[in-house]
């Protein structure tokens, strides 16, 4: 497990914006434009499209392109996907790896983006789960400090830093249909905090990411790190805005135990799912019960398979506002006796 060490960025320096799965600045440029200039005001980048950034319906063929040649592109510093999709699983195993290997740089994105990351950790890269330019770069009112904080961490910061939970958390979202929802500000409520079980402190390399799409590598059998590689690695996952049922997710942490996963993560973190969508729209209630319902039938789970490896839930990732931009791929401590995580970034 030899990763490759990534350049940081400085002020001036060229992004892409790519669309790996759905194209959604073509469907929604106004958004698009907001994200790009708060990538210039707040972050000093300069955002860079390629061709099939905007192109709704882009063939695999010609996503593909894009990556390949935004990774060669010595003037590109980092790559960032535009939002997730469905469909990565049916393409991104097919990449060649030469142009990531000798063009590693960092890449940002989050939910179908876990399979071109899983991709990435394949090769030695590490990547950033987190911070799709639509979802967070683009947040209707203003960008979250929280998201910031550790966004500039990713582009420009070296190190050891100490994670903290936010204090508020928002899943109810606004329309981008209406451009007017643009200049509104979401709702946020209090945040309970990370909630922990285990006492074992814990070291090791991040991988996960969508617990949908881990499911789509494992349904596929498409390569994941080997067990003897979950030996040192820290397992983190969360749930998309399908709002899976417990008895789903349980079913795929089930798999994770019954593949040896779990008696071989040295600890795992579960992202605070989200508990509203446009099409499920749950009260406050529903929603806190949703919560509860998934991390009761997850730490089950898992206990099956592993009575002390730490566990963590309810972590700002994912689906999620505000969220980390989590290192992945990268090392992690984990101290249970101060509830303390630390992550290299």
């Amino acid at each position: 497990m030899n990763f490759i060490k990534l350049n940081k960025l400085k002020k001036g320096d060229k992004v892409a914006i790519l669309s790996p799965s759905f194209a959604a600045p073509g469907k929604w440029p106004h958004v698009y434009e907001l994200g790009k200039k708060r990538l210039m005001e707040i972050f000093g980048l300069e955002p860079v499209d390629f061709p099939a950034t905007k192109k709704i319906g882009a063939s695999k063929e010609e996503r593909s392109k894009d990556l390949i040649d935004a990774f060669e592109n010595k003037e590109i510093k980092a790559v960032i996907a535009s939002l997730g999709g469905d469909d990565q699983v049916t393409y991104i195993k097919n990449l060649p790896s030469a142009p990531f290997v000798n063009n590693p740089k960092p890449f940002l994105g989050y939910s179908d983006n876990t399979h071109f990351e899983n991709f990435l950790w394949l090769n030695g890269i590490p990547s950033y789960y987190g911070a799709s330019f639509f979802t967070q770069f683009a947040m209707q009112g203003r960008m979250d400090a929280y998201t910031i904080e550790y966004l500039k961490r990713a582009f420009f910061d070296e190190g050891e830093y100490e994670l903290k939970s936010s204090d508020i958390y928002n899943d109810i979202g606004l329309n981008w249909d209406n451009p007017a929802n643009l200049e509104k500000t979401r709702v946020y409520e209090k945040n309970e905090g990370w909630i922990w079980d285990g006492t074992q402190n814990a070291n090791g390399i991040t991988w996960g990411g969508c617990l949908e799409s881990i499911d789509e590598l494992l349904r596929h059998n498409i390569r994941i790190p080997s067990l003897d590689n979950f030996e040192d690695i820290i397992l983190f996952a969360e749930t998309s805005e399908g709002i899976p049922s417990a008895d789903y997710v349980r079913r795929v942490y089930r798999a994770l135990g019954e593949r040896g996963i779990l008696k071989r993560a040295r600890a795992v973190i579960v992202g605070r799912p989200k508990a509203w969508e446009f099409n499920k729209q749950n009260s406050m209630e529903d929603k806190k019960e949703y919560r509860e319902s998934q991390r009761e039938v997850i730490l089950k789970t898992i206990r099956e398979y592993n009575h002390s490896v730490p566990v963590i839930q309810n972590f700002d990732i994912g689906h999620t506002d505000p969220q980390i931009a989590l290192p992945h791929g990268k090392p992690i401590r984990i101290d249970s006796e101060n509830k303390k995580i630390f992550a290299n970034f």
